[in-house]
């Protein structure tokens, strides 16, 4: 039979070369942790036959007698002795204890040998990184405090030189005004005091005295008076004070396009702070309102500000063709002259953008921007206090333009798309 001659291949129970191997792997370490049990006699012996439990069947996966394997149940299966079951298990065993020998040196060479070496360097490398940035904020509060000390030493100067002015033209139009008090009483002598042969033989010498008056002329208030604001600006002083302004500051809470401006050209989201250009074939009539751009694809947000410092960012990476800004609320809504257009009135200042040019835009006036990359968000900051109006990356923390002047009136954030979508940002 097919079964008893694998039955009969080899003895049972020679041991080779890993099975003595693997008994000095385990020697002095049986189931030091009483996981594994030992089987008893009657445990060994078949329950049917009551014969020993020589073999092993492959296809049942379990220990079974020689009659098992001819006669019984196993006939037929694939089975060898426990000998060879068990040296291959033996086998098997001594390479798992190898790899575990192996991954227990290689994690006391990381505990004793790396973590230790990884401890001093992360202690080096954080020294090293502690005295850079104490370097560079040793160097950034030195610029600052030149800085600072050269701004104000200007700005003592500019105020030495605008006093200085007054004190002379007070000086001036003193003596002036003596001159013209002195005149003046002759000419009221005369009039008072003389007869009229008096008058008429010293006409000459009245007119000259006139004369004399007509040379002093009519006081012209001039700019040289007044203190010039510009002499503080400065192009570090306006950087950090920008970067530290988007850090610190975020847009108001309630900061958000108000529904009742946004031009029919355009959809707005329900969250009210995402703008989209809308083809012709998906624009719809909108309710009638006084405040609505009707023709050019216009959008205001609320609050106005009238006061402090605000700044928000607007997400524009998806647009091609867009506009930033701000603007009074006397802004022209219905028609499609300059009166209505973003940046070509005196109401609005605003970054444009179109196919990859940049520009600022005021009363009709365009200065071109070049910029070195296209920002993928354009913060707005707004001091209206100090009168400055500032476009900025978030990202590389760019100034990209800043305008100076004085607002008179609530400035509304206001934005235009005519590409795809632009997103105002909670902060």
């Amino acid at each position: 039979m097919a079964q008893a001659t694998e039955l009969d291949v080899g003895p049972r129970d020679q041991p080779n070369d890993k099975t003595e191997k693997s008994r000095a792997v385990l020697s002095g370490a049986e189931d030091p942790d009483g996981d594994l049990e030992l089987t008893g006699t009657d445990d060994r012996r078949c329950s049917e036959h009551r014969a020993q439990l020589d073999w092993f069947c492959w296809t049942e996966d379990r220990l079974v007698c020689s009659k098992c394997a001819i006669t019984g149940e196993c006939k037929g299966h694939r089975v060898t002795s426990v000998g060879e079951r068990a040296s291959s298990l033996r086998n098997k065993l001594v390479d798992l204890c190898e790899k575990l020998q192996l991954k227990r040196s290689a994690v006391e060479r990381f505990t004793e040998v790396t973590l230790p070496a990884r401890k001093v360097a992360v202690q080096a490398d954080a020294s090293a990184a502690r005295e850079v940035v104490v370097q560079r904020f040793n160097l950034v509060r030195d610029a600052c405090e030149e800085e600072e000390q050269r701004l104000l030493e200007v700005i003592h100067g500019e105020e030495e030189r605008a006093n200085q002015n007054g004190l002379t033209q007070r000086a001036h139009w003193a003596e002036s005004l003596q001159l013209i008090s002195s005149i003046r009483d002759h000419l009221v002598s005369a009039l008072t005091e003389m007869d009229d042969h008096d008058i008429v033989m010293s006409t000459k010498k009245i007119l000259e005295k006139a004369e004399d008056a007509d040379h002093v002329l009519e006081p012209l208030d001039s700019k040289q008076l007044d203190f010039d604001s510009s002499c503080t600006r400065s192009p570090l002083l306006l950087g950090m004070w920008a970067t530290a302004a988007l850090m610190c500051r975020a847009a108001p809470a309630t900061l958000a396009i108000n529904e009742k401006t946004v031009s029919p050209l355009l959809g707005i989201s329900a969250d009210l702070r995402t703008l989209t250009f809308l083809p012709k074939r998906e624009r719809k009539p909108c309710e009638y309102s006084p405040e609505r751009f009707d023709e050019w694809p216009n959008a205001l947000a609320v609050p106005p500000f009238s006061s402090g410092v605000v700044t928000w960012l607007v997400e524009v990476k998806g647009s091609s063709a867009y506009k930033l800004g701000v603007t009074y609320s006397r802004l022209a809504r219905k028609g499609k002259s300059s009166e209505t257009r973003l940046g070509y009135n005196v109401h609005s200042w605003v970054l444009s953008h179109y196919e990859g040019d940049y520009c600022f835009s005021h009363a009709g006036h365009h200065r071109s921007l070049h910029l070195l990359r296209r920002p993928s968000r354009v913060g707005v900051l707004l001091d209206y206090a100090a009168g400055q109006l500032l476009f900025f990356d978030p990202e590389s923390c760019a100034i990209l333009h800043s305008h100076h002047g004085q607002f008179e009136a609530p400035l509304y954030p206001a934005f235009a798309v005519a590409d795809r979508s632009i997103t105002l940002l909670c902060s």
